[in-house]
């Protein structure tokens, strides 16, 4: 793993709370945060522990209650949101559960509907390059309900790098897949987090998927710790 100086991500005393009729839930507790690029982070919790609540913060889908974001040092999260989805169309890779992929669109034409999306001019070479690297060139006119689980996945991490983002958001991405399909898909993010000089979060409650990651946190009750 190599990373540069500068972190891609900050996030700088950050917390966010939420109102439960009386009761306030420290959904994350004040947070300082550096990601790199190059750097495969991991953060472990179960559901409920805050770690989705500050994968959408570092996103931007989110604003938190207290404290800063930034990325590549600019203040993304005092941006307003015009402005912040700009960025995410940019900069930032979301990779999904659900894999996040239109269900009536053929996987040649996700790629086709983020250039619509974000008004940039298509990349054949690139949308071509990484189908290659991720296994499922042959793919391309299929649609997502034709996939397993496992391609579609891939399908949707090549969908998240294809405007070369230097941030990549991964949540829960392989919680409906097997051990097998689950390490797989790990370790896709994790090559092309080294391989393409990324800073990646994966956000999950399986702990089969750790040694894949450089750096392993742990979220629980709202806190972040440094496992390794």
């Amino acid at each position: 793993m190599t990373t540069s100086n500068s972190p891609v991500l900050t996030l700088d005393n950050v917390s966010k709370d939420f109102r439960q009729g009386d009761e306030i839930i420290h959904a994350l507790r004040p947070t300082d945060l550096d990601i790199y690029a190059g750097e495969f982070v991991g953060i472990l919790g179960p559901s409920g522990s805050g770690k989705s609540t500050m994968l959408t913060i570092m996103g931007g889908l989110r604003s938190p209650g207290n404290g800063r974001v930034f990325i590549n040092g600019e203040k993304f999260s005092e941006l307003k949101e015009k402005q912040r989805a700009e960025i995410r169309h940019r900069k930032i890779g979301f990779v999904l559960q659900a894999a996040g992929l239109v269900p009536f669109l053929q996987i040649n034409d996700q790629f086709s509907l983020y250039d619509r999306v974000a008004g940039t001019k298509p990349n054949f070479d690139r949308r071509d390059d990484l189908m290659k690297s991720l296994d499922i060139s042959k793919y391309g006119k299929s649609y997502p309900g034709d996939l397993s689980g496992g391609e579609r996945q891939r399908a949707a991490i090549a969908v998240a790098l294809y405007h070369d983002p230097a941030l990549i958001l991964a949540d829960e991405p392989t919680a409906a897949l097997d051990t097998q399909r689950a390490m797989t898909v790990a370790k896709i993010l994790a090559d092309q987090t080294h391989e393409r000089d990324k800073a990646t979060v994966m956000v999950t409650h399986d702990e089969r998927l750790l040694d894949v990651c450089d750096r392993v946190l742990q979220m629980k009750d709202g806190e972040l710790t440094t496992i390794r």
